[in-house]
């Protein structure tokens, strides 16, 4: 069976994964989707981070 097109991905914050001394444990992650032939490099986006409690970069995982 072939892949895709379009593939399922996840998004991370950067800031909760670099920042030890935060108030809260826990890493936002978001799942979303991209196509792989238009944007074949990883995916940064600015959302919502409950964690942070604030707008944050979240970068794709692998």
């Amino acid at each position: 069976m072939a892949k895709g097109v379009r593939i399922i991905i996840t998004l991370e914050c950067t800031e909760c994964r670099t920042n030890s001394d935060k108030r809260s444990k826990g890493v936002s992650r978001y799942t979303t989707e991209k196509n792989r032939r238009n944007t074949s490099s990883r995916l940064e986006l600015k959302k919502f981070c409950p964690h942070c409690n604030k707008h944050t970069v979240h970068k794709e995982i692998k």
